[in-house]
């Protein structure tokens, strides 16, 4: 009986994904819609105010950031809860206004994220090309409790995405693909670890190429999913 107990545990253990019992939140950047209500400013801890969200960037032929960040947290997503996790994403559509950068950073500290990540593309310099991972800096009171789980966070990131996507490391913003930011809203109020992912620059003509690519955002997906799939099983 012993052994069939055993057989049967091991069975259940090979069944389980590396993530079960996991919770990760995606938070795709900025939104689809507009309206002044997305300038008034809320209240990032330390006394600092940021306008509650901004549009975001685009290629030079229009497409958007907000989509693709949308379109990729959901792969993402995919890839994530095939592999057990529960997540949850901070917007569940690409029209609307919101929600603000304070809501995001709460929905992730309300349930209790494993790991936190926001994905964005940036609006770089034409001649830059390339992905980077923001994480916090070490803030007294805000982030001294995050520091060191979102610093190991954005190095393992590093490393999956650009093994999965073969994007270079930025070559317009320092700090080797990983760079320490203390001004971001999500992640000055975040309580688990987080960091945020900027893609590519959507102002360079090769990566624009790359991320209108529905193939390439696929692969884009599954960087971050490795990446947070790598962290959270060690």
């Amino acid at each position: 009986m012993g052994g069939l107990i055993t057989a049967v545990a091991l069975a259940a253990a090979l069944a389980a994904g590396p993530l079960d019992g996991r919770t990760v939140v995606l938070d795709p950047g900025h939104n689809g819609g507009y309206s002044d209500r997305i300038n008034r400013e809320v209240h990032v801890g330390g006394g600092m105010y940021k306008a509650c969200n901004t549009t975001g960037t685009s290629t030079n032929s229009g497409y958007p950031e907000s989509r693709l960040n949308f379109t990729v947290a959901r792969e993402a997503a995919r890839i994530l809860r095939e592999r057990g996790a529960r997540v949850v994403l901070t917007r569940r559509s690409n029209t609307g206004v919101g929600p603000c950068i304070t809501r995001r950073a709460a929905i992730a500290n309300r349930e209790g994220a494993d790991a936190a990540v926001s994905i964005h593309a940036d609006g770089g310099p034409a001649g830059g090309r390339g992905f980077h991972v923001i994480r916090p800096t070490l803030i007294e009171g805000l982030t001294d409790d995050i520091y060191a789980p979102s610093r190991r966070l954005g190095r393992v990131m590093r490393s999956e995405f650009q093994a999965v996507t073969g994007l270079p490391r930025s070559t317009y913003a320092g700090g080797d693909g990983l760079v320490a930011r203390p001004d971001l809203g999500g992640l000055r109020l975040a309580d688990v670890p987080a960091i945020f992912v900027e893609m590519a620059n959507m102002r360079n003509a090769t990566d624009a190429a790359r991320v209108k690519s529905p193939r390439f955002r696929k692969r884009l997906g599954r960087g971050i999913a490795d990446g947070v799939t790598r962290f959270l099983s060690g």
